[in-house]
């Protein structure tokens, strides 16, 4: 909202009423969910969030305040346009690390190299020496011994279409396309633990 144009308390007032009314709904849809991924649900929690974020906004706009809750913001991704019975699936997985200890993973990657005699490894040389001879995922596991700390990551299993082998090698990534994204898993040090397969019905 404007810094020109500050709520009024009703404003203020009637947002927390409709976190109220949803906050009801959803008890309600969950109380007569029909199964596991009753739509219901999904609705009801998305009012949810909505009210809530908009009540949060008025709050801090008229008194510098804030509520308690964070609702994880993993659902941006935008409605599921791909085929409900995909001939292939493309894994898109990414993952951040920072480098807290260079001499760290400088020893690791002279150890691999057999080159602890030789002239000193530059950082880049040393990622690419790891990530050379080891999978990504045993790096995952290991990685407080190679001086790395784990930050976001993030896996994307996306419809694709069946291709010849080596035919996207030089542009992997140019058909990441969010709309073909059949389920996602965010793990993010904002929040404690895995955040929920994204619905692509939700």
């Amino acid at each position: 909202m404007s810094d020109d144009v500050q709520p009024t308390v009703a404003e203020v007032r009637a947002a927390a009423e409709a976190v109220k009314a949803a906050l009801d709904r959803h008890l309600e849809a969950i109380e007569n969910r029909t199964g596991e991924d009753d739509p219901a649900v999904y609705t009801a929690f998305d009012d949810l969030a909505a009210a809530a974020e908009a009540y949060d906004e008025l709050l801090y706009d008229a008194y510098d305040e804030v509520t308690p809750f964070e609702v994880p913001s993993g659902d941006t991704l935008p409605e599921y346009a791909g085929s409900d019975e995909p001939a292939a699936i493309s894994v898109l997985i990414r993952r951040d690390y920072s480098i807290v200890e260079p001499q760290r993973l400088l020893l690791q990657a002279r150890r691999v190299a057999d080159a602890d005699s030789g002239p000193d490894t530059g950082v880049n040389a040393a990622v690419g020496i790891l990530f050379g001879e080891y999978e990504p995922d045993e790096i995952a596991q290991r990685h407080k011994e190679f001086g790395l700390e784990e930050g976001d990551s993030t896996l994307w299993v996306s419809a694709a279409e069946p291709v010849e082998a080596g035919d996207w090698l030089a542009a992997p990534f140019d058909q990441a396309d969010p709309q073909l994204i059949i389920c996602r898993f965010d793990v993010s040090s904002v929040f404690d633990d895995e955040l929920s397969a994204l619905d692509p019905d939700n």
